[in-house]
């Protein structure tokens, strides 16, 4: 392994990054928390059980999650069977909308329901105009955020639990029915235990989202309903209590790791169902029941309606004056072109966003570039040095972004050697650190499966013919997995564009990104005026997020369909 000059470059850089931005600011920042002094020290924990807004965050984000196990379960499985089990009417469209919170989420879907139905929102003051006795705080707190968070975390189930329901072979269920089970026995003894797996994993994908929900609490929890996340934003503001946030930070990376390793031995702990050695491909089921049939079509487009309409009237509203959607009623003459004109002719207006794509364009390239070496090392070299690194390359996996950026924080607002002396913490290279760290271990995964796809015989072929291992590399290795290098460099791209989890901790005040200029457009009354000029951010956001998705999805789609015509109607796997 060491013969090689390029191998003891990629393993000595990598040792470098994780020692420096995975091992030492987490201990460092565990340090600081529990031996302030040099001493252990329970006073952090101390404050934390004396301060009652800490320990209500607590009990709230555990209600929440909690909460959310079963809300997004229920919604999620319910608009997988919709569109991908039942004969539903316009299941394709139907599809389209639950599919919308693919292309908008996190503190943009926060905000958008925040000017559509919060205190200032369109829906609320259109309804108030009839009935002025309606409390405007209406859509907040509790009940607001568990609303938000059940729509915007069903895309696991879309496109994690819509997979495994493909998968179930089609023979199972046409021996359950010649054997005389009804439609709905067939779904709860034979369907629903077959996916028993996923809906575990995207439970406690679930519970870690409501866990470590930071955007939506921020922005519709009001005063009432705050969770860990916001409150450890809050402390880490003051020096003083800057222990009770790392605290915090420590005890939702703590049920992070549980949480994890509970989904992982439930994972090993044996086969939930078997499948034919050919199976056949799942068929959609009629519902036998007039009236059951009749209410299942009425609740899938009820749902859709509550997906789709946020998304309309983001797209209305961004041609709109922010007086019409104040006042609750829209005439011909408030639709107007000054937002867009607005956005794009003012330098200031339109930074944020070119702040945003620059720095998620860089740590896109940079993180994809960089493992890509590595994920070629670690997949040709296994032994006990190179699993080590992959371990500690999937730190960003168990920790929430929040507690990395945290540690970040604390640890380089010093000059520090293991960065050349260098001050970072209020610098702009910071975040740009923050955003290459967390993508790491998804980009590591999904590039490592890249190469093990690869042929053998391809690699010996270009040995026996001369070729060293860099021309190797460059000329017959990188090009065949380039298409994946490029999906998740756009797919890394989408999910940077309107970060605010960790940009709210490292941005440089000069150079604010767009998650955090929108964040502040939703607090009170005196930014009501940005209202427009937010939507037309989010209409930009979804444009390209959803073009972005097209060309990792619906191309690769489009073709395989293409080729599935052209080899004819039978395919023999």
């Amino acid at each position: 392994m060491f013969r090689s000059p390029f191998v003891v470059i990629v393993s000595l850089v990598t040792l470098w990054f994780v020692a420096t931005f995975l091992v030492f600011p987490n201990a460092n920042l565990l340090i600081s928390t529990f031996l302030p002094q040099g001493q252990f020290s329970f006073r952090a924990i101390d404050k934390l059980v004396s301060s009652e807004r800490a320990m209500n965050s607590l009990w709230h984000s555990f209600a929440l999650a909690a909460t959310l196990a079963v809300t997004v379960n229920v919604v999620g499985i319910f608009i997988v069977l919709v569109t991908d089990y039942f004969k539903i009417r316009g299941a394709r469209m139907l599809w389209l909308g639950y599919a919308t919170t693919l292309i908008y989420g996190g503190i943009v879907l926060a905000a958008g329901y925040n000017f559509i139905y919060g205190r200032y929102g369109f829906v609320t003051n259109a309804v108030r105009n009839w009935f002025p006795e309606i409390d405007p705080n209406w859509f907040s707190g509790y009940f607001a955020v568990v609303v938000v968070m059940t729509l915007a975390t069903t895309t696991n189930h879309m496109l994690f639990l819509g997979s495994s329901l493909a998968k179930i072979d089609y023979q199972t269920i046409e021996a359950a029915r010649n054997m005389g089970a009804s439609t709905m026995s067939i779904l709860w003894r034979i369907v629903l235990p077959a996916l028993r797996p996923m809906i575990f994993a995207v439970t406690v994908l679930t519970f870690l989202t409501g866990l470590g929900a930071l955007t939506a609490p921020l922005v519709l929890g009001g005063t009432d309903f705050q969770t860990i996340a916001p409150m450890i934003l809050t402390f880490s503001k003051s020096t003083g209590s800057r222990d009770l946030a790392a605290l915090l930070a420590v005890i939702l990376g703590l049920a992070t790791i549980v949480l994890l390793a509970m989904m992982n031995r439930v994972e090993k702990s044996g086969v939930y169902f078997s499948v034919a050695k050919v199976a056949t491909p799942l068929q959609k089921q009629r519902i036998p029941n007039r009236f059951a049939n009749a209410a299942v079509h009425v609740a899938a487009y009820v749902l859709f309606v509550v997906y789709a309409t946020p998304v309309l009237l983001i797209v209305l509203f961004s041609f709109l004056q922010s007086s019409a959607i104040l006042t609750g009623s829209i005439t011909w003459g408030d639709f107007t072109l000054d937002n867009y004109a607005t956005v794009f002719g003012t330098p200031a207006v339109l930074r944020p966003f070119v702040v945003s794509v620059v720095y998620s364009a860089l740590a896109s390239a940079i993180v994809v570039g960089g493992m890509l070496f590595v994920s070629r090392v670690l997949q040709k070299h296994r032994n006990p040095v190179t699993t080590m690194l992959e371990y500690l390359l999937h730190i960003p996996w168990i920790l929430p972004t929040i507690l990395i950026a945290l540690a970040l924080v604390m640890t380089f607002d010093r000059p520090n050697a293991m960065v050349g002396g260098q001050v970072l913490t209020g610098t702009t290279s910071l975040l740009l650190i923050a955003y290459v760290i967390v993508k790491v271990p998804f980009t590591l995964r999904l590039l490592k499966a890249a190469f093990a796809s690869v042929p053998e015989s391809l690699e010996d072929a270009a040995r026996i013919l001369g070729a060293g291992s860099m021309f190797t590399l460059r000329k017959v290795l990188v090009p065949l997995i380039l298409p994946t290098a490029a999906a998740i460099t756009a797919l890394n791209f989408n999910s940077l564009l309107d970060d605010y989890d960790a940009a709210v901790f490292l941005y440089h005040p000069l150079y604010q990104p767009l998650g955090v200029a929108i964040k502040a457009s939703t607090e009170g009354e005196n930014n009501v005026d940005s209202m427009s000029i937010t939507f037309v951010y989010t209409v930009l956001l979804m444009i390209i997020m959803g073009f972005t998705m097209y060309l990792v999805y619906g191309r690769g789609g489009s073709s395989t369909r293409r080729r599935k015509r052209r080899a004819g109607t039978v395919t023999v796997k």
